[in-house]
């Protein structure tokens, strides 16, 4: 038998199969997905690599595989990460690595194993033996009597809740009145979480609608794409417990996906009060072996429910009747720092599709392209305009900046904002302030010659962190003692321009002196579970001011929460990016959707320099519609997606001169292959040239994104890589979510 083997590596020139005899006695272990370590050249050490098919003979001289792996990659996975190897034009090795459990590279994981205590002899006949004395010790007695009602109990709890030690249980296991097991010791990332039932609610009339609709289509399993419009606070996840909890009855499996870790604690916590402890959840944030034990118990089907961020698609769940991908435009579910730069989008997508269900997609400020195919009929569109509870949007205050300098305020809190925050802490009512920039301060600059404190990786400003008196490059890392004297002319004129959020806090702090606040932002939820702790605190010790980056914009739900302040609402306007239109309305909507969820009126003040920009004037409206035909109508006329498709290649090196002749042979490559199906841009420097001192250039094509595309991307690249110059590294991004 000849296993078709394909070699992890990131070497494009290995992306392809090799040949390799399955020794007789390996029969019964080959299949397509098992891992194995292969001789691979002249390499001394094994390679490892994964069967993605076979064949009867070959026709070159073959190597035996040298032996099986743990962690075999369900054939269906194999078969999806091919297909997305081909998509998105990278190595099937690197797509593969995406459908191991987790921990199975480097650093192995492995089961949690421990000592469990089990009753040997029935309890009559112990409770004989300790009438009679044949028992005589007090500790073995209670160590039996706690055994009566908690067998199973694992060995070391069996001490401490007796008060005994080893020594008495090993006496009890000579006596044969019990004995101890090994087990396996689920490491549970919500074992200690306190939850109460729920039950379902009654729906709405445009609720029931919405569930009535998608659910016709599990029915019929049938596979459909169903895209939730509905305003926040609309009850779009009381439509997704419901469809779930059909689902589930039928004897099938949910997956839902959420683009933030800061949304999935109140998310667990909903499916938790629904459906208690069936439900396995995925996310960065879990220790590698709380995510191996849940990735296994999913594998076992003792999950019925897969809750989880971006990489949770990838989860080896069987039997799926549904698919939902919740807040659908979060640009979170696209991949763009290492290959494959996939969308979760997609790959939830192909796992509807191929399992004949229906595919989910919710949002109240929904991705442009994902509107427009609805508005095309390509996706079912289903609306919900009000809010579930009959709460009523809250009221919406712009104010211009520029107004606030000429009347002499300098502060970042306009006196509107500082007007309502008062009236809100007199009331006992909660505020989030939001702004999408964290440190103190956005850069350093000399005042005398101009000199301003960049990365010596990156060609990026510092940002000052004054809790430790640094500066920090939010790209690579790098970090340095602040400056107070300028190394170009030595001036002591040094400043600090922009603002973050920890000069937020500082002058909220000095404003409301009386207030409690909280900041939740990267530099605040580094430790595990902090992110959830802020958001429990918040709620919980009814904290007066949440200050926060675009990690507070999106799902949460606090009842007392009456004001929310948009400190910089043009910081997304900014970017050099044909969504920054788009971006600005959705954060500005979904930052407003958090205030006045209940019965309590909300208000939001949105400070900016920009009032009349349309993507502000229509999020005062909350009307995505108007902000939508607006936007649509850019799209159309500069050909944006959704009316093209977008291909970045992005090359990096650390020779700069390098990097320029290679994107110009990449350039002349593609131009070569063109026959008029796609525009090339030259090759130019990318907007940040310089991250983690590699020289970046690009490429931009626009093109319609077909089968065809496909072929001839992977042509000039076949091509590229054949005499592509040492140390100049090469990635593809489709439909990219961030263009610098």
């Amino acid at each position: 038998m000849i296993a078709q083997v394909i070699i992890d590596s990131n070497v494009k020139t290995l992306n392809k199969t090799f040949d390799y005899r399955v020794p007789t006695e390996m029969e019964n272990e080959a299949k397509v997905g098992a891992r194995v370590f292969v001789p691979f050249g002249n390499l001394k050490t094994l390679k490892e690599g994964y069967i993605i098919g076979f064949k009867k003979e070959s026709e070159y001289k073959v190597k035996d595989i040298a032996k099986f792996d743990k962690g075999d990659i369900p054939e269906n996975r194999v078969e999806l990460a091919v297909l997305m190897a081909r998509r998105y034009f990278c190595n099937i090795s690197d797509c593969m690595k995406l459908m191991l459990p987790p921990g199975a590279i480097g650093n192995r994981v492995k089961e949690k194993i421990g000592e469990f205590v089990y009753l040997k002899k029935d309890i009559e006949e112990i409770e004989d033996d300790i009438e009679e004395k044949v028992i005589k010790s007090p500790k073995q007695i209670r160590c039996l009597q706690m055994l009566y009602e908690n067998e199973g109990i694992h060995v070391l709890d069996l001490e401490a809740l007796t008060d005994t030690n080893r020594a008495v249980i090993n006496t009890l296991v000579k006596k044969d009145y019990i004995e101890i097991a090994q087990q396996r010791i689920e490491r549970n990332p919500f074992e200690f979480k306190e939850v109460p039932r729920d039950k379902k609610k009654k729906l709405t009339d445009e609720q029931q609608l919405a569930y009535d609709t998608i659910s016709k289509s599990i029915d019929e399993n049938r596979f459909e794409q169903f895209l939730l419009y509905g305003v926040t606070g609309s009850g779009k996840t009381e439509i997704y417990l419901q469809l779930i909890e059909k689902v589930i009855k039928q004897g099938k499996r949910a997956m839902m996906l959420v683009p933030e870790i800061s949304l999935t604690p109140q998310m667990i916590d909903r499916f938790l009060a629904r459906f208690g402890d069936c439900i396995s959840v995925l996310h960065s944030k879990l220790s590698n072996g709380e995510r191996f034990d849940q990735w296994e118990k999913i594998n076992e089907g003792k999950a019925k429910i897969v809750i989880g961020a971006r990489s949770a698609v990838f989860a080896p769940v069987d039997n799926l009747g549904i698919v939902i991908l919740d807040e659908e435009h979060d640009s979170s579910y696209k991949s763009t720092d290492i290959n494959p730069r996939y969308n979760a989008k997609d790959i939830a997508f192909y796992l509807a599709k191929q399992n004949k269900i229906p595919f989910v997609l919710g949002s109240a400020t929904p991705d442009v392209n994902t509107f427009y195919k609805a508005k095309q009929g390509k996706i079912t569109l289903l609306t919900l305009k009000h809010r579930a509870n009959n709460a009523s949007l809250p009221k919406v205050h712009v104010v211009d900046l520029r107004n606030e300098l000429i009347s002499g305020n300098k502060s970042m809190i306009s006196d509107l904002l500082h007007t309502k925050i008062e009236e809100n802490l007199k009331n006992k009512k909660q505020t989030i302030l939001f702004l999408n920039r964290r440190g103190y301060s956005t850069f350093v600059m000399c005042r005398n010659c101009g000199f301003t404190a960049k990365c010596k990786n990156c060609n990026i400003t510092l940002t000052y962190h004054r809790d430790e008196n640094k500066l920090k490059c939010h790209y690579c890392g790098f970090e340095t003692h602040n400056i107070t004297e300028c190394p170009a002319c030595k001036s002591k004129n040094v400043r600090y321009f922009g603002s973050g959020t920890q000069k937020l806090e500082e002058e909220i702090h000095k404003m409301f002196p009386e207030a409690s606040t909280i900041r939740m932002d990267i530099d605040t939820v580094t430790r595990k579970n902090s992110h959830e702790k802020i958001l429990n605190d918040f709620k919980e010790k009814n904290i007066d001011i949440l200050i926060g980056t675009q990690m507070v914009v999106k799902g949460h739900h606090f009842p007392k929460v009456t004001l929310v302040g948009v400190i910089a609402a043009d910081s997304s306007l900014n970017i050099e990016d044909y969504r920054a239109s788009e971006r600005t309305f959705q954060i500005l909507t979904q930052v407003a959707g958090r205030a006045g969820r209940e019965e309590l009126p909300g208000e939001v003040v949105i400070q900016t320099y920009n009032p009349d920009h349309f993507s502000i004037e229509y999020s005062k409206e909350q009307n995505y519609d108007l902000f939508y035909n607006a936007e649509i109508s850019l799209r159309q006329r500069l050909k944006y997606p959704p009316f093209c498709d977008i291909i970045l290649l992005g090359l990096s090196g650390k020779n700069e001169n390098s990097v320029k002749i290679a994107a110009e042979k990449l350039g002349f490559l593609l131009n070569k292959h063109n026959s008029s199906s796609y525009y090339v841009s030259r090759p130019i420097p990318s907007p940040i040239n310089k991250i983690k001192n590699r020289y970046r250039f690009r490429i931009i094509l626009k093109c319609n994104f077909s089968s065809s595309i496909i072929n001839k991307m992977n042509e000039v690249l076949e091509e590229y890589y054949k005499g592509s110059p040492n140390g100049v590294s090469i990635y593809v991004d489709v439909n990219p979510s961030n263009m610098m």
